[in-house]
């Protein structure tokens, strides 16, 4: 069954243009021109990707966001004509696993998508360990999900992709660089706070008291590691 993506932006070339491209690729796509019927829409189907635009009417993309990772972890990538990195780190901020300014190139908007794919269907067919246990705490490959004591936690793609990695190279210390390299899979414009604000809240979901850690630690001025030792 082809992949379904939800295109959202309030520019009618763009949504044209988008829809054309990965129609052709052999995806199915819908559109919405605004935040609210993003979110009408987004609740009322069933989409494995979400193009959404920062700057929307009625509800802003921001919010969009937010309101999707409540309740979903579909990754989702944010469009927008801003390049301010403070927009960059907002976008990321509420659940956002990837972010692209306008004017884009369509190639590149695929190979992210098909990157993003890839990774989660990687995943799903892992068949070597499907259940990763950290005292706890329960990492379940196949149905990409986690709970702590019982309690699911929602993460989203990219937060998962960091814990799974972590989970299973405990002690091992991975630079900035080299996460961006195996996470997202190329250089996210050079932009390793990108980084930083994905541990952040991965620790502020996994974490008792993230100012205390008890699994994901920094290792100054080289990067950060996980480890289950008390």
């Amino acid at each position: 069954m082809a992949k379904r993506i939800l295109i959202v932006d309030d520019e009618p070339l763009i949504v044209k243009g988008l829809k054309y491209s990965l129609e052709q690729d052999g995806y199915a796509t819908d559109s919405a021109a605004d935040g609210e019927e993003a979110i009408n829409k987004f609740f009322s189907d069933e989409f494995d990707l979400v193009l959404l635009d920062v700057m929307l009417p009625k509800v802003n993309g921001i919010e969009v966001c937010q309101r999707i990772r409540e309740k979903s972890n579909v990754p989702i990538i944010m469009l927008t004509a801003k390049g301010e990195d403070m927009d960059k780190i907002l976008g990321l901020e509420y659940g956002a696993d990837d972010y692209m300014t306008k004017p884009f190139n369509i190639l590149e908007v695929k190979a992210r998508i098909k990157t993003i794919f890839r990774r989660t269907t990687m995943v799903a067919h892992n068949v070597d360990s499907k259940i990763i246990r950290v005292r706890d705490m329960v990492i379940n490959l196949n149905s990409r999900s986690v709970t702590i004591a019982n309690k699911e936690v929602n993460l989203t793609a990219k937060e998962f992709d960091l814990l799974r990695l972590f989970a299973s190279n405990r002690g091992t210390v991975f630079s900035r660089e080299q996460l961006l390299e195996t996470i997202w899979k190329y250089d996210y414009l050079g932009d390793l706070r990108t980084v930083d604000v994905h541990i952040r809240r991965l620790r502020e979901k996994v974490e008792k008291n993230p100012a205390q850690p008890e699994f994901i630690f920094t290792k100054w001025g080289v990067g950060y590691y996980f480890t289950d030792k008390d």
